[in-house]
C-alpha cells in the first residue's frame, strides 16, 4: 500500500473518530415533555431529599452559620484540581432563582447546565440520576423558598485537558448509569426505602468507594471504603465485612445516623460529622431503612493503608 492510501485512510479513520465522539459526548437532556403540568410538589418531602441529599455540606458558604443560606464558596480538592461548589440559593444572579424547573432537573439528574453543557460529577449526579422525578421536582420547589444569598460563583481551578467540558460525555458513556431506582419486589418495603436512600439521594457511595484512575467508581469494591475525594485521609468501608462494619447491629447503625456515635462510644469526624447533621433530621424510620439496606450489603474487604 502506498504511503498516499495510508494517509488516507488514517484521514478517513480520524473523520469517523471525530464522529463518534461528537455522538458519544453530546448532552442527553430530558425533554420538557417529561414534566406533567399537573404535578402539585411536597414541600416536606422536598426537605426530606434535601437533607438527605447533603446540600447543606457542599452548597453553605464556609464561615456562616445559617444552613440555608447557599451561597457556596466550598473548595472540593481532587486529583484532577479544586471545584468549588456553587451558590444554589434562590438568588436570581447568583443562584438558582431564574432557573427553570426543567434547568434545575437536567443538572441534578442528567449532570447537563443551563447552557446545555456538561458539569463536572463534584456534582454526585451519578447517584442523583436514581431519584424518583416526583422528589427532584418536590426539591426544587423546596430550595426556591431558601433565602437569596448573592455570593458570585467562584470558577473550578481545573487545568488541561479536564476543563474540556465536552469529553465528560465520554466519562458519562463509561460510567454515568441514568436509568432510576428500580425498588426490589422481592425485598421489604423498609429494605427498598434504604436501599433508595443510600443509592440515590444519600449518595453514599461517591464517597465511600474507590475510584480508578479516571475518577469512575471501582463497581465491585462499591462501598468498601478508599481515599478520602480530595486526598486527605481514608473514608472507611461501610459493608458488613470485619474491615467495616461487619460487628454493628441495625439498631447501631441507625443510633449512628442520628447522634453521631458508634457503638464503640466514637464520634464521627470529618466530613461525615457534617453527614451526621444531615442524618439526624431523618426521621426515625428513614434511619432505620438505611440500616436494614447496609447491612444486606455484601461484605467487602477494604482495609485502610497502614500509617507510616
Amino acid at each position: 500500500m502506498s504511503w498516499k492510501k495510508i494517509i488516507g485512510a488514517l484521514v478517513v479513520l480520524g473523520i469517523v473518530g471525530l464522529g463518534v465522539f461528537w455522538f458519544v459526548t453530546q448532552p442527553s437532556p430530558l425533554p420538557a415533555s417529561a414534566l406533567t403540568a399537573d404535578y402539585k410538589p411536597n414541600l416536606a418531602n422536598g426537605e426530606t431529599i434535601f437533607t438527605i441529599g447533603g446540600c447543606v455540606s457542599c452548597h453553605k458558604s464556609p464561615g456562616q452559620d445559617d444552613r440555608l443560606k447557599l451561597g457556596g464558596g466550598l473548595a472540593l480538592g481532587s486529583p484532577f484540581g479544586t471545584f468549588y461548589a456553587p451558590n444554589i440559593s434562590s438568588d436570581a444572579k447568583q443562584g438558582i432563582g431564574a432557573w427553570s424547573e426543567l434547568d434545575f432537573v437536567n443538572a441534578v439528574q442528567r449532570g447537563i447546565g443551563r447552557e446545555g453543557e456538561h458539569l463536572y460529577p463534584a456534582l454526585p449526579y451519578t447517584s442523583y440520576a436514581k431519584l424518583k422525578l416526583e422528589d427532584v421536582r418536590d426539591l426544587y420547589a423546596y430550595m426556591k423558598t431558601l433565602p437569596a444569598v448573592d455570593t458570585p460563583n467562584k470558577p473550578h481551578d481545573i487545568g488541561f485537558p479536564f476543563n474540556i467540558r465536552r469529553q465528560l460525555g465520554g466519562w458519562k458513556f463509561l460510567y454515568f448509569d441514568d436509568k432510576p431506582f428500580t425498588p426490589d419486589p422481592s425485598k421489604s418495603a423498609e429494605w427498598n426505602r434504604g436501599a433508595y436512600l443510600v443509592l440515590g439521594p444519600g449518595h453514599c457511595s461517591e464517597c465511600h468507594s474507590p475510584r480508578n484512575a479516571f475518577g469512575g467508581i471501582e463497581a465491585d469494591k462499591r462501598f468498601s471504603g478508599g481515599p478520602a475525594p480530595d486526598g486527605k485521609g481514608w473514608v472507611p468501608n461501610i459493608t458488613p465485612h470485619a474491615d467495616g462494619i461487619g460487628t454493628w447491629k441495625e439498631a447501631e447503625i441507625a443510633d449512628f445516623l442520628k447522634t453521631g456515635f458508634t457503638p464503640a462510644f466514637d464520634s464521627a469526624g470529618g466530613s461525615m460529622a457534617e453527614v451526621i447533621q444531615n442524618t439526624s433530621l431523618l426521621s426515625d424510620d428513614d434511619r432505620k431503612a438505611i440500616a436494614a439496606f447496609l447491612v444486606s450489603l455484601p461484605p467487602i474487604p477494604g482495609k485502610a493503608p497502614k500509617k507510616s
